[in-house]
């Protein structure tokens, strides 16, 4: 795939998608809701991304947390054009995503199917009045969090996410991990925190996914956030695949 430098960006690596076993990570993706692309971004591709947070005319809006009641710390949207190692990710990780999309889709009973391309999921998007870019850069310090939430923003979903780790824990910042939850039907929530490096990506169920119980299978509902940071300042790029209202 050839990339077009957005004019005000540099252009990050990345490691080659096809170099991760996709057909492990996709069966443990469909095992537990989620799974894990080590080193997905090298240490300098993560500090460049993360330095563009402080330049306002990349974004669309930014959201302060705690006026919302989400948390704390702060989080931008990027506008169009994104940024092009963001553009090109989004893209190229759609198609390896979607065909458990529609597996999941069919699995519980739902009529909606994905397009092989993100092209044109985002055209159907679009023309259903979702057409503000959903990709963000999340920035906290310390004793900041995020309140356990789905990323919904209309009627269109694709039910995949992805949440990469900008900086170094342990380095950068202590505590602030990420946590998944899984509400089953008539049983308690199920927690799991990822534990994510510098540069390594969290694919994970954006709001529901079919689990195989022993009468079949049945849908649980999804959740994600991130604990309190003890210190220090985290940053992570979220690549949703839908786009806004």
């Amino acid at each position: 795939m050839s990339v077009i430098l957005h004019p005000m960006t540099p252009s990050p690596t990345h490691a080659p998608l096809e170099t991760f076993d996709w057909p492990r990570l996709l069966q443990q993706l469909d095992r537990q809701g989620h799974t894990m692309l080590p080193g997905l971004l090298e240490p300098d591709a993560c500090a460049r991304i993360a330095s563009l947070y402080d330049r306002p005319a990349l974004f669309r809006s930014k959201v302060v947390m705690a006026r919302h009641g989400f948390g704390r710390g702060e989080y931008q949207y990027f506008a169009y054009p994104l940024p092009s190692p963001i553009a090109e990710l989004r893209e190229a990780l759609y198609p390896r995503l979607a065909p458990l999309a529609n597996q999941w889709n069919q699995t519980m009973g739902v009529d909606v199917r994905y397009p092989d391309a993100h092209a044109d999921f985002l055209e159907r998007c679009h023309h259903a009045g979702q057409s503000r870019p959903t990709p963000l850069l999340l920035r906290y310090g310390a004793g900041d969090y995020n309140c356990l939430h789905q990323d919904l923003y209309g009627e269109h979903v694709f039910p995949l996410q992805v949440a990469v780790l900008l900086s170094a824990p342990g380095q950068d910042f202590t505590g602030g991990e990420f946590v998944l939850t899984e509400q089953r039907p008539r049983m308690q929530s199920r927690p799991h925190v990822v534990p994510l490096g510098q540069g390594d990506a969290v694919i994970f169920a954006v709001h529901h996914r079919p689990v195989q119980g022993s009468r079949g299978s049945y849908r649980v509902n999804l959740r994600h956030g991130v604990s309190e940071l003890r210190s220090g300042r985290r940053h992570t790029l979220g690549i949703i695949f839908h786009d806004a209202t």
